[in-house]
C-alpha cells in the first residue's frame, strides 16, 4: 500500500513539529534536573562537582602534589610549549635573547667591541685615573667576586677553619 503525495507530506511535516517540540523543551528544561553542580573550594582552584558527590568530595582531600626536582623545574622552564620534549629552538632561546642583547646594532653580526663590551666597560671603570693602564690596586678591583663568606682576617671560611685546625 502506498501512501499519497499529499499524505506523505502531512507525515513528514508533523514528524518534523513533534522533533522541534522536543527539542525545545529539552533545552527549557535543561537547567531544572537533578544535575545540579555546585562549587566546591579548594586550595588552589575551584571545582564544580555535581551535587550527589558533594559530600565525598568535602571528606577527601586530594594530596598535594609531590615537590618537583632541581632538574623537572629547569626542564619545565625551557619546555616552553609543555609538550615534554624540548626541541632545538626552545633550547637555544636564551642564547639567541643573549646574542641579542650584545648585538647593539641589531644588524645580525658581532664585532669584537660589542662581544667585548661588559669587558671593555669594566677597563674603563677599574681605570680609576683614566690613564689607559691598570696598576695592580686597579687590576685587584676587577676580581670576580667569591661566594664565601668573609671572616674578620679576611680569609674565607673554610680557609680560616683549616688554618685553626693545622695549629
Amino acid at each position: 500500500m502506498m501512501l499519497s503525495r499529499n499524505s506523505g507530506r502531512v507525515a513528514a511535516i508533523f514528524g518534523a513539529v513533534v522533533l522541534a517540540v522536543a527539542g525545545l523543551l529539552l533545552w527549557l528544561g535543561a537547567g531544572k534536573g537533578e544535575a545540579q553542580a555546585t562549587r566546591v573550594e579548594s586550595q588552589s582552584r575551584d571545582v564544580v562537582l555535581p551535587a550527589a558527590l558533594e559530600d565525598e568530595a568535602m571528606l577527601a582531600v586530594p594530596p598535594p602534589p609531590a615537590p618537583r626536582t632541581r632538574e623537572q623545574k629547569r626542564f619545565a622552564r625551557i619546555d616552553r610549549d609543555d609538550d615534554g620534549r624540548i626541541t632545538q629552538p626552545e633550547y637555544l632561546v636564551q642564547r639567541r635573547r643573549n646574542y641579542d642583547k650584545l648585538d647593539t646594532n641589531a644588524d645580525g653580526r658581532l664585532t669584537f667591541e660589542e662581544y667585548a663590551v661588559s669587558g671593555i666597560e669594566k677597563f674603563r671603570t677599574a681605570d680609576a685615573n683614566g690613564n689607559g693602564n691598570l696598576s695592580p690596586p686597579e687590576f685587584a678591583t676587577t676580581a670576580a667576586k667569591t661566594r664565601s663568606t668573609q671572616s674578620a682576617t679576611g680569609k674565607c671560611e673554610p680557609c680560616a677553619m683549616a688554618s685553626n685546625e693545622e695549629r
